[in-house]
């Protein structure tokens, strides 16, 4: 499972830098961000210290920016901030007292990742809510839901492939977790991120000659 969703993510980003015109590289990168999305989840469910590995994904998202910026889009926060951000907003709903609570949080957040130049802004937060509170084939029907109304207002059309994972997760449960099974060291998944995006960044200069200037002003504006 991590290796299929970095190979696609991989996909996706290569696509994206080198080769703009040919959609079949961003379909195949459809698959990667469900899966981080539903291993954050996990990630918060299992992991023995929350507070360090909301750490670990801070430290990470920082790490990947500046590769992020020069590969990717000069103007905006990595996915890892997005994930990050909706870590925090899974672990202040945990500790509310009544779960009606969290709807304030949950439309504070929204809004705010809305507005902040993040990759997938609140569209991730959303998804993560999903694979977190949402369970067996209601998970596909609220993630295809999602994606309808990202395709409406957005146009996301290429998004609505990103619920073939969603499907494996709650369509096939016993192979999913076959898949779950077969782990990578810890190290090469949280590194993959900013050591692709630094490669890709690196090629993309050295060798197309395309340097990026970064756009901090964007950054910094909601």
């Amino acid at each position: 499972m991590q290796i299929i969703a970095m190979l696609t993510m991989l996909i996706d980003h290569i696509g994206y830098i080198f080769f703009p015109g040919e959609m079949g590289w961003r379909i195949v990168g459809r698959i990667a961000f469900p899966i981080y999305c539903y291993m954050l989840v996990q990630g918060h469910i299992h992991t023995s210290s929350r507070p360090r590995y909301l750490r670990r994904l801070l430290w990470i998202a920082l790490l990947t920016q500046i590769p992020y910026n020069l590969a990717l889009d000069p103007g905006g926060w990595n996915v890892v901030f997005t994930l990050l951000l909706s870590a925090l907003v899974l672990f202040v709903l945990d500790k509310l007292p009544n779960p009606w609570y969290g709807i304030p949080v949950v439309i504070f957040a929204f809004v705010l990742m809305d507005r902040l130049p993040l990759d997938y802004n609140a569209y991730g937060l959303l998804l993560v809510l999903i694979f977190r509170y949402v369970r067996s084939y209601w998970m596909i029907l609220a993630h295809f839901l999602l994606n309808s109304i990202y395709l409406f207002y957005y146009g996301w059309t290429v998004q609505m492939l990103s619920i073939l994972p969603t499907l494996l997760i709650a369509g096939a449960p016993g192979f999913w977790r076959l898949l779950e099974q077969k782990r990578l060291p810890r190290w090469i998944w949280w590194s993959f991120y900013p050591l692709h995006l630094a490669a890709l960044a690196l090629v993309k200069i050295l060798f197309f000659r395309e340097w990026v200037t970064i756009d901090w002003r964007s950054l910094f504006t909601i």
